[in-house]
């Protein structure tokens, strides 16, 4: 399972913990503009906007699970097991695209979310898998620009589209139920609590954070989604860049996790393969793995972006230690 946050300071950043049990050699990638873009059911894009994110990399078609086009338009894709649907591709005024092309699609040629919507409202994700052994993978999405993001979930009624208050989104449930049961933590602050409990009971607090109590701590995606809310709504952060992308770690780490927490069974376990944050406005992808700690940064202006190749730099996993002495 997963979690995506969008959070702004003098710039702007959207990332994302990708949480699975194994993975598939995933690296930073960037597409530049004259990469011809591949579609199973349209022409090939041939010159689009250029891209930066975490895709693997498979036949040479890059299978992006988050990335950020050069405009700051952001995507990421997010496991939504039971409840996403696709059906079969129709010939019709539709466009019929792929869960896996979905990325691409988007980010090639729109700039806002405003012009995603456009392009939203012409679709229909449909049941075309990238290959026997890469089958179709429930997914929802959440896409994000300067001004704020959306929730796209395609289901067995067709595709809602929610606007996001929060700026976040987890997995499981649906995205209006999500929100809905932030509800139950409307008496949840960040300042110290009071006591509501019965005037006739002196009770004082007895620690700092107790404002807190009552907010999750597992790793459902329905507890992940009010925590990571929480704590993405009630951070605050200095504005430069350092502090900012420092920030934004410590919004995903609050809900990371960690191997042996998260039991699959056979010796699994499911954990925090990586966690992103790409500034919105630069171009620059940073991001950390479960085995390194480091913040690895990768700047998709220092790449030639008229070019027609993927550039793909792999992921740095062993961990890089200062040792003072």
């Amino acid at each position: 399972m997963c979690t995506c946050v969008m959070y702004h300071t003098n710039n702007h950043y959207f990332g994302r913990n990708l949480d699975l049990e194994f993975s598939y050699q995933e690296s930073v990638t960037i597409t530049p503009r004259n990469f011809p873009i591949p579609f199973r059911t349209k022409a090939p894009m041939k010159n689009h906007y250029a891209l930066i994110g975490m895709a693997f990399v498979c036949g040479g078609f890059p299978l992006y699970y988050d990335a950020t086009n050069e405009f700051g338009l952001s995507m990421a894709g997010l496991n939504f097991p039971g409840n996403g649907y696709f059906p079969e591709p129709v010939p019709d005024e539709k466009d019929n695209i792929s869960p896996f092309e979905f990325i691409p699609w988007i980010l090639g040629q729109s700039k806002t979310v405003r012009e995603a919507r456009v392009l939203l409202d012409r679709i229909r994700l449909v049941n075309i898998p990238y290959s026997k052994e890469l089958p179709i993978t429930p997914l929802h999405w959440m896409i994000g620009d300067q001004t704020g993001s959306i929730v796209v979930e395609s289901v067995r009624d067709g595709i809602h589209i929610y606007d996001n208050p929060t700026d976040v989104m987890t997995n499981n449930p649906t995205f209006d139920k999500q929100l809905f049961r932030l509800n139950d933590y409307r008496g949840v602050s960040a300042g110290p609590s009071k006591n509501t409990f019965a005037k006739t009971l002196s009770l004082d607090p007895y620690s700092r954070g107790m404002g807190g109590i009552g907010l999750p701590g597992d790793l459902s995606s329905g507890s992940r989604f009010v925590k990571a809310a929480f704590t993405r709504l009630n951070s605050v952060c200095a504005d430069d860049e350092d502090s900012s992308v420092s920030q934004f770690f410590h919004i995903l780490g609050s809900v990371e996790q960690q191997r042996g927490c998260c039991d699959l069974g056979d010796g699994k376990y499911e954990i925090t393969i990586y966690s992103s944050c790409c500034n919105m406005d630069r171009g620059i992808y940073y991001y950390r793995t479960y085995d390194n700690s480091q913040i690895c940064a990768v700047d998709m202006h220092h790449e030639d972006l008229d070019g027609t190749e993927l550039i793909s730099y792999p992921l740095v996993t062993k961990q890089q230690i200062n040792r003072i002495n």
